[in-house]
């Protein structure tokens, strides 16, 4: 499905998170499906837990124990293929690479996205993190079903 439509297959996104209980605290979301030759998520992890190996083209693996979810290689990410993902109570808490104009604000209610551009419902804007050499990173929060569907944001307005 990916090579037809470019979206993920549920399985697929499935693939790229570690289990439940690890969601506990964030941890980096590693959403690259294709083998091509990138790594500024590996290069940039100061905790070493983003994995490319000798083969430049292989895509990156994520060690779980030694993420902390600290969301630098989301910003540094020229695929915007990387975000983070955290379970709070009942909340789905993600950070996420944002290059469209307007930026969100904090505190306002954008609206949730799936990888298809559907909405999902209201998605809270937590931080936003201005990066000037960077992409900016946004931190989202919804309700937590949506923990597997989640994309983006889009405004509101």
């Amino acid at each position: 499905m990916l090579d037809k439509t470019g979206v993920p297959t549920p399985d697929q996104v499935l693939s790229r998170f570690p289990a439940e209980k690890d969601l506990l605290r964030p941890k980096a979301i590693l959403e690259c499906y294709e083998d091509i030759p990138c790594n500024p998520c590996s290069t940039n992890c100061p905790f070493q837990a983003i994995v490319i190996g000798e083969d430049i083209n292989a895509q990156p693996r994520l060690i779980v124990e030694r993420c902390t979810g600290c969301g630098l290689c989301v910003a540094v990410c020229p695929g915007l293929a990387i975000m983070t993902a955290a379970l709070k109570n009942d909340r789905a808490v993600f950070q996420i690479p944002y290059e469209l104009l307007p930026l969100p604000q904090t505190g306002e209610e954008w609206v949730g996205l799936d990888r298809e551009g559907r909405p999902l419902g209201p998605a809270r804007i937590e931080k936003v993190v201005r990066k000037a050499d960077r992409t900016n990173v946004v931190t989202v929060s919804l309700e937590a079903r949506h923990l597997y569907a989640f994309a983006t944001v889009r405004c509101p307005r």
